[in-house]
């Protein structure tokens, strides 16, 4: 996936994160960023903080799955967006 199409991506992710007041509350808490901050990363398509936005959603299965059926993705394609986007390269450990 090239880092145009992941960015697209996550910002349809973001903006299903900000559909859910209660999740958004706890994705706000954890960056300590603030609504302003959200639509600026969005506007200027932050990639950096975009991978944040679609690493914080990978934290848990149930959050994918209903993300994914929301913007109508398959669930994989989150890992896949979130390695275009800049330190979403896996390491290597071998």
């Amino acid at each position: 996936m090239q880092q145009d199409f992941a960015e697209i991506f996550a910002i349809k992710a973001l903006a299903w994160l900000g559909e859910d007041d209660e999740l958004l509350g706890v994705f706000l808490g954890s960056t300590g960023a603030n609504s302003e901050d959200l639509r600026q990363a969005a506007i200027r398509r932050d990639g950096e903080f975009l991978g944040n936005v679609l690493d914080f959603i990978l934290m848990n299965d149930e959050w994918v799955l209903r993300c994914a059926q929301s913007i109508d993705v398959p669930p994989t394609d989150f890992a896949i967006a979130r390695a275009a986007l800049p330190g979403g390269q896996l390491p290597h450990w071998t």
